[in-house]
């Protein structure tokens, strides 16, 4: 991140970044009481990985925020300087910083700001992040102590507890009471609590509280440098339902899912937002256009329902095509589920039956000369089992032929992938189906407002305008779809509403020759295989 050359001590590799791009600035912060060599980011990452001595060590915490691209450098850079020192400096971690604006330049500037686990004492030492807890006794109580705290509580007659052995069983005793009674001690490991316990100061930095005070403090301190600048721009570290917004939020895409993109391809995360940004867009106009309607419900009852009568017309069209992503994304998915599970079970019996075949071939050195009929019955039962294996491993084989670059690995990212789209889908399908129960709701309140002498005389000045409205919802369609609207989706989603209250469902539609030509033109871009198959067959 930093585009620097250091030497890990810690397995002797040295890295050198030194030609990567894109690096603006970079910057270390240190505590007071931290060592001035620890200036040198290569001295303070060494002495990180030198305080880990577990395997499942965490190092560091990262953080990557998304600098403001209404602020220059030098702006974002004092941006950075002032909330890393009131936020993590001041708390006692150690922040190694790196603002980058990558090719081009001020499209996507943001900075990597990596911070240490652990606190630091008085005298600059790292201090626990977690210390043992001893569970002691003194008559009926239990208590837990640390190493220190149970060097006082030693004097004032606390005892560790030391597994001792009772029968066939071990019992957790203070030792006065296991010596009494002639016990042998089972282990020379004390009694303790399964976690020991949390420093509180890293308590508080894993906490989700203060990830929450950290994600406002940096909405405030980014909007009062907007500010500084002039700008009007504004961030904010709500979510979307947090701020009463119930639009969908998009997703992230990785660098892996624009790739795909930019070499010609589809990315199941681009083709989800850019879905989801249609459906933000189109649900916008929705809103619009009820609050419209209910505006002008004084000027027209007739203009009224016909507005809620699009605006169902639309969620319903939303939820068809909905309801069409996720049956084209199950199919993919249960594709993609049959071939890794497949591969699991076969690597499985591999795993299996090579264990077994070792469990026989060492029984079977084992044996003494005279047992030569159980030898025998183990060569058979090992040429069975080599057989099989030889199976497996060829149908392993005959499996990773049919993956794109023999990948696995790949298709179980592409699996997660699709349960991700998958989840995004059914969510919006339910918010959808709320919004038509809420205009529903609406339009059943104005019907009911409507003189039955007079109904006759709505719907015919409905039917009058349905006309000439109809254009404005196909236009909408088209400019939030653009090639993947369908119009015999439109009239598959009117003849439902208008079934649902209770109207004259709308006729098929009638498309001119040329309307025909784009719907068919349409059709080639979404079907590219069926088109290819149907001129082998001469149609």
């Amino acid at each position: 991140m930093s585009c620097s050359n250091i030497l890990n001590d810690y397995d002797g590799v040295r890295h050198n970044y030194t030609r990567k791009g894109g690096l603006v600035w970079q910057e270390v912060f240190l505590p007071d009481n931290a060592p001035a060599e620890w200036a040198d980011r290569s001295v303070l990452w060494n002495a990180v990985e030198a305080a880990e001595t577990t395997k499942e060590s965490r190092l560091a915490r990262m953080f990557v925020v998304a600098l403001p691209i209404e602020l220059n450098h030098e702006q974002q850079t004092a941006l950075l300087t002032e909330y890393i020192r009131q936020q993590f400096v001041v708390d006692g971690m150690c922040a190694d910083v790196a603002l980058h604006d990558p090719d081009p330049p001020g499209h996507n500037p943001h900075a990597h700001i990596l911070l240490t686990m652990r606190p630091l004492d008085e005298h600059g030492d790292w201090q626990y992040k977690t210390e043992k807890e001893y569970l002691c006794v003194r008559g009926d109580e239990e208590r837990g102590f640390t190493a220190d705290e149970f060097t006082q509580a030693k004097l004032d007659g606390w005892e560790k507890q030391y597994p001792y052995k009772v029968g066939r069983k071990k019992v957790y005793m203070a030792p006065s009471i296991a010596e009494a009674q002639g016990l042998v001690r089972a282990s020379k490991h004390p009694k303790n609590t399964r976690y020991g316990r949390q420093n509180p100061i890293t308590e508080r930095w894993n906490s989700e509280s203060q990830l929450l005070m950290w994600r406002a403090s940096w909405a405030e301190t980014c909007n009062r440098h907007l500010e500084m600048a002039a700008s009007e721009a504004r961030i904010d570290h709500r979510s979307n339902a947090e701020r009463g917004i119930d639009e969908q939020p998009t997703v992230h895409e990785s660098i892996a899912a624009r790739m795909i993109e930019k070499r010609g391809g589809t990315s199941v995360l681009c083709e989800m937002n850019r879905q989801i940004r249609a459906d933000n867009t189109l649900l916008r106009v929705l809103k619009e256009q009820v609050q419209k309607l209910m505006d002008a419900v004084k000027q027209g009852v007739p203009a009224l329902l016909e507005g809620l009568r699009d605006a169902l017309v639309l969620i319903q069209y939303q939820l068809l095509f909905n309801a069409g992503q996720q049956d084209s994304l199950s199919k993919r998915l249960a594709a993609v589920g049959n071939l890794t599970t497949e591969y699991k079970t076969i690597q499985n019996e591999i795993k299996n039956k090579t264990k077994q075949r070792k469990a026989l071939l060492a029984e079977q050195a084992a044996l003494s000369p005279l047992q030569f009929i159980r030898s025998n019955q183990i060569s058979q039962e090992v040429a069975s089992l080599t057989e099989d294996i030889e199976e497996l491993r060829f149908r392993k084989e005959q499996l990773l032929a049919s993956v794109p670059d023999g990948d696995i690995k790949r298709v179980a990212r592409q699996e997660k992938d699709l349960n991700v789209s998958m989840t995004r889908l059914v969510a919006q399908h339910e918010q959808l189906s709320t919004q038509k129960a809420s205009i529903r709701a609406d339009y059943d309140a104005a019907l009911a407002e409507v003189d039955a002498a007079d109904l006759t005389t709505v719907q015919t000045e409905r039917a009058t305008i349905r006309t000439e409205r109809r254009e404005g919802l196909v236009q909408r369609l088209q400019d939030t779809y653009g090639k993947h609207y369908r119009p015999g989706l439109l009239t598959k989603a009117e003849r439902i509403i208008d079934t649902e209250l209770g109207e004259q469902p709308a006729a098929e539609e009638r498309h001119s020759l040329r309307e025909q030509l784009n719907i068919h033109k349409q059709t080639q871009e979404h079907h590219p295989e069926k088109n290819k198959h149907d001129h082998a067959r001469g149609r």
